[in-house]
This record gives C-alpha cells, sequence and structure tokens, in this order.
C-alpha cells in the first residue's frame, strides 16, 4: 500500500498578488507509516518576468538565504514543468505545503495541478501550538515553522534556514506529527 505524501516548499522573490516570482521549489517524500523522509525535488528556478531589480531587493535575497547570482544563473521554471507535475501526479494520497495556500496558490497560478490536497499543517497546529498574538487578544495566531517545530520537538537545534528542500524536509516532521496525532487526515 502506498502510504506516501509530499510536502512542498516553495521560496519567492515576493508575494503572488504582488507579482512575485518562484526562485526555488523543495518537494520531500514523507512515509505516513515509517515517518521517513526523501528530498525528490530541490532546484533553485527563475520565471519570465523576474528582474534583476526584483531579484536583488527580494526577501529571500535580502535577507540573505539566497543569493540573486544563484537565481539568476538558474534554469527556467518552464523547464522543471514536466517533472515537477509528474511527481506530483505519482502521490495519489495527496500534497501538501506548511503554508498550503502561499505554495500551492503559487504553483497553481503556474498552471501545476494537484490531484489532491491534504489539510494545511500551519493551520491544523494553531490550536495546538496556541501561540499568542500577545497578552491581550485572546485568538491564537497562526505558528511559523519555528514555532511550530520548537513546539513539537523541543529538543531540537533546528533553525529554519528558509530553503526549499531544507525547510520542507522539517516541514514533513511537522506533518508527520500532526498525522500521528490524528489532526492531518489522509
Amino acid at each position: 500500500m502506498n502510504n506516501k505524501i509530499l510536502v512542498i516548499d516553495i521560496e519567492t522573490t515576493g508575494f503572488l498578488n504582488q507579482g512575485g516570482h518562484i526562485a526555488e521549489i523543495g518537494i520531500v517524500e514523507l512515509d505516513l507509516e515509517t515517518g521517513a523522509k526523501k528530498i525528490v525535488f530541490d532546484k533553485v528556478c527563475r520565471e519570465d518576468g523576474m528582474t534583476n531589480h526584483s531579484i536583488h531587493n527580494s526577501w529571500i535575497v535580502s535577507n540573505d538565504y539566497m543569493t540573486a547570482t544563484e537565481i539568476i544563473n538558474s534554469r527556467n521554471l518552464e523547464e522543471y514543468r514536466e517533472e515537477l507535475q509528474a511527481i506530483i501526479n505519482a502521490y495519489p494520497l495527496g500534497a501538501t505545503a506548511y503554508n498550503r495556500s502561499f505554495d500551492m496558490d503559487f504553483l497553481e497560478s503556474r498552471n501545476f495541478t494537484f490531484p489532491r490536497k491534504l489539510g494545511c499543517p500551519m493551520i491544523l497546529s494553531t490550536d495546538i501550538c496556541k501561540v499568542s498574538w500577545n497578552d491581550y487578544y485572546q485568538k491564537w495566531k497562526w505558528p511559523k515553522v519555528q514555532e511550530a517545530y520548537d513546539f513539537f520537538f523541543p529538543d531540537n537545534d533546528y533553525t529554519e534556514i528558509h530553503r526549499g528542500a531544507d525547510d520542507a524536509f522539517h516541514e514533513a516532521d511537522i506533518v508527520m506529527e500532526l498525522y500521528r496525532r490524528g489532526v492531518l487526515e489522509v
């Protein structure tokens, strides 16, 4: 029986509604029976419409997580289209991403399709992690990846590096924990 799903993480030059572009895609296979993880896609890419200005001024480059040079010198996302869609299609149990609407909306806006989308780990973690906005606001905020990871794995030494495959690899741990707790349904 196939117990494997995908966990996806992308890095971008900005938000989708502000004209951002995809700069990196990382995809991890997660075996829900064993918890085993395997990186199945890890590529920096560029898209038509990216400018040197938008790349150099992006959050991901400005904060030194990626260099402008590695984005500018990468292959075009379109060169990976068939490979990416084949990977997505090969996992009938589905795919998710830590902030599912961010990552998957970006990919869907580029005409990638997901046969089955699983619940969003960020949203599913909210009432478990109970990260407060402040002392006065009673509703829990959506936990950042680092906050959720630290909650579920308090003895860890992980620091999120904002790189697609590494982030997806660690987000898969959160997904697995949510699955074990019966919160993520497949």
